[in-house]
C-alpha cells in the first residue's frame, strides 16, 4: 500500500500551558474525504490548526507526501500544497471578491484553478465580484472562502465546519462543490458538527474525545449503530439520518 499524503503520529498540542491533543494519531490516504467529527471542545480544530502549525505541536510527527512538515513555518506548509477553508469564513471584509481571489492567487500553486474557473464554478461571485466581501451573504462568504483556498490549487484542503450557518439549500452546494473536487482527484480533511453532512460526503470518519481519535469507521457504520453517535458524539439516529 502506497505511504499516506498525511499522516499524524504521536501529536500533543498545547494552547499555553492547556493540553488539547493528546498523542493524536492518523493517516489520510490520497483521494480520501475523511470527516472529523467529536463535542464541542475536543480539539477537532486544533487538529487543522496543527497541521497548519498554528500552533506547533510540541511533540509527535505530522508527515505531508513524505516529508515532514510538523516545525515548518505555514507559509511553507501551505506552498507545499495544504489549502485552508477556515471555520466563520475570514475573508477580507473590505476587499471585493475580485480583490479577495487575486490576493489568494498571487500565492497560488501551478494547477487548473484559475480566477476564471472559480467564476464559472461559482456563477454567484461572478455576479457579485465588485462586491465587498463584509457584504456577501454567510453562504456567499462561505463560497468565497472555498474559492481562496481554490485558487491556490492545494492537494490537501482542510475545510472547518464547512457548513456552519449556512441554509439547507446553500449546505447541499457546498456538499456537492466538495464531491466534485473530490472526484478530480483532491483529498479533503473536514471537521463538521452537521452529522447528516459529514455522512453524505465522507469515506470515512474520525470521532475525536479529550483530544484523541476515539473512533474510526466509514458512514454506513455510524447509520447502522446507533450507540456509535450516542455514545461519542450524544446524539441519537435521527441526526444522522
Amino acid at each position: 500500500m502506497s505511504e499516506p499524503l498525511l499522516s499524524l503520529s504521536g501529536v500533543n498540542t498545547y494552547y499555553g500551558e492547556s493540553h488539547i491533543l493528546h498523542d493524536l494519531g492518523f493517516d489520510l490516504r490520497k483521494g480520501e474525504v475523511v470527516g472529523i467529527l467529536g463535542r464541542n471542545g475536543v480539539g477537532k480544530t486544533t487538529t487543522l490548526q496543527s497541521i497548519l502549525g498554528i500552533p506547533a505541536p510540541r511533540s509527535g510527527e505530522i508527515r505531508f507526501r513524505g516529508e515532514t512538515i510538523s516545525g515548518l513555518p505555514t507559509h511553507d506548509i501551505v506552498s507545499r500544497g495544504v489549502g485552508w477553508v477556515p471555520q466563520g469564513h475570514r475573508i477580507f471584509p473590505t476587499l471585493t471578491v475580485v480583490e479577495n481571489i487575486e490576493l489568494a492567487a498571487a500565492r497560488s500553486r501551478p494547477g487548473s484553478w484559475t480566477a476564471e474557473r472559480i467564476y464559472e464554478a461559482f456563477p454567484r461571485l461572478h455576479t457579485r465580484r465588485d462586491a465587498r466581501g463584509g457584504s456577501l451573504s454567510g453562504g456567499e462568504q462561505q463560497m468565497l472562502a472555498i474559492a481562496r483556498a481554490l485558487v491556490q490549487n492545494p492537494e490537501l484542503f482542510l475545510m472547518d465546519e464547512p457548513s456552519e450557518g449556512l441554509s439547507p439549500l446553500i449546505v447541499q452546494e457546498i456538499g456537492a462543490l466538495i464531491k466534485r473536487l473530490n472526484a478530480e482527484g483532491n483529498t479533503i480533511l473536514l471537521v463538521e458538527q452537521n452529522l447528516a453532512f459529514a455522512l453524505s460526503i465522507s469515506h470515512r470518519i474520525l470521532i475525536m474525545a479529550k483530544g484523541a481519535i476515539v473512533y474510526s469507521g466509514k458512514p454506513d457504520d455510524i447509520r447502522d449503530d446507533p450507540d456509535i453517535t450516542h455514545r461519542f458524539l450524544g446524539v441519537g439516529t435521527a441526526a444522522a439520518d
